[in-house]
């Protein structure tokens, strides 16, 4: 039987099976309504409020500042939106040149509807501009919104700093915290107004997702029903979802990360021995990302040519990868377009070990002379 290797764990992650286990008895046992106030339904509602309480925890928030959505995009929607709704006549919105498309495509809207959108540019490794942000909060934003960990490259922003400055400002921060929660420490009382993650980042199942909303931050809802989650996203929770979320965590406590970058610094090592360009910071980074750039190269090509050999990466972000258009964060770090299209991203997790790295890069370096143009 062929091994495979999966390395596009920023798309998404095995479901833990410890994990799947808890699932279960909230899909088969304890399958109550959260709303109902029979027996069932009350203990559905002590469940997830323990869970809410194992989120807080991970970022040091209260456990009533935790709303629940169906993921990252969905909360970043309701940060966004529900804040340009409570705020109306604040019409400038900040955010980095490395964001999400669940947060570009939003600012565009914003943009038809009169919003400045203010696009703060990055060094050549990757870090925003902080300097830039700082001078344009001025009375009229509504918020500065920085993703923590970019999810192409995976370059770590200082959101401590900047979430200071927009508070010495008066200015709300958000962050698209995706690819970061459950990973790397995140302290919420240190400048963060909103924060948003998602359980399928981090071993635990796609549909699940959180909302950080410092108290005392006013939002709107976008859509309204039933109330729950304290009227910000109304519709019956995904009790299974949520417990599935927490015991992630819980287990990820656990993962040695420091196996895990030793083996991605022996994997960059080995990829540039073969003629690779490492993009972004190598010092601010998160554990498990390499992103590398092959000269006269078609990534699209080369990862359904790895795809083939059960070596599975990714030519960008899920989001964009299909869509056939030069990634945006590639072109804000310098990338020209040929290194923009010779691009791939690996994203590791335990169980790739430094003796498999030597049989992927063979594989990759057999691709790059096979297809170079």
């Amino acid at each position: 039987m062929k091994k495979e290797f999966y390395l596009d764990n920023a798309s998404t992650t095995r479901v833990d099976e410890r994990v799947l286990k808890e699932m279960q008895r909230y899909f088969l046992e304890d399958y109550g309504n959260p709303s109902s106030s029979h027996k069932l339904g009350e203990e559905a509602r002590r469940e997830i409020d323990k869970a809410r309480k194992i989120i807080a925890k991970e970022i040091n928030a209260k456990p009533w500042e935790i709303y629940f959505t169906s993921g990252g995009t969905e909360g970043n929607n309701i940060a966004l939106q529900g804040l340009a709704k409570a705020f109306p006549y604040k019409k400038k919105i900040i955010i980095s040149s490395l964001e999400h498309p669940s947060i570009t495509e939003i600012c565009n809207y914003f943009e038809t509807q009169g919003y400045k959108i203010v696009k703060i540019p990055v060094d050549a490794q990757g870090h925003v501009r902080i300097d830039a942000i700082e001078r344009e909060i001025d009375k009229d934003t509504l918020l500065v919104s920085v993703m923590h960990v970019n999810n192409v490259f995976g370059v770590i922003q200082d959101i401590e700093k900047i979430g200071n400055i927009c508070r010495n400002k008066g200015t709300i921060f958000h962050t698209d915290a995706v690819q970061s929660f459950g990973k790397i420490a995140i302290d919420s009382t240190r400048g963060i107004d909103m924060l948003t993650a998602s359980g399928h980042k981090i071993n635990g199942p796609k549909g699940i997702g959180i909302l950080y909303v410092k108290e005392g931050v006013q939002i709107k809802p976008l859509a309204y029903g039933g109330g729950q989650e304290k009227g910000i996203r109304s519709g019956t929770e995904n009790v299974p979802g949520i417990m599935g979320f927490a015991k992630a965590i819980e287990i990820g406590k656990k993962v040695n990360r420091e196996k895990i970058k030793k083996v991605r610094d022996k994997f960059i090592e080995e990829l540039q021995r073969i003629g690779g360009k490492i993009n972004g910071s190598m010092q601010d980074r998160i554990y498990n990302n390499i992103h590398v750039s092959f000269t006269l190269v078609d990534a699209e090509v080369l990862v359904q040519w790895l795809s083939k050999k059960g070596i599975y990466v990714s030519a960008g972000s899920a989001c964009d990868s299909k869509k056939g258009k030069e990634d945006e964060s590639l072109r804000a770090i310098g990338l020209t377009q040929i290194e923009s299209k010779g691009s791939i991203r690996i994203t590791i997790n335990e169980y790739i070990e430094e003796k498999g790295v030597k049989f992927i890069v063979k594989e990759i370096e057999k691709a790059v002379k096979k297809l170079k143009v």
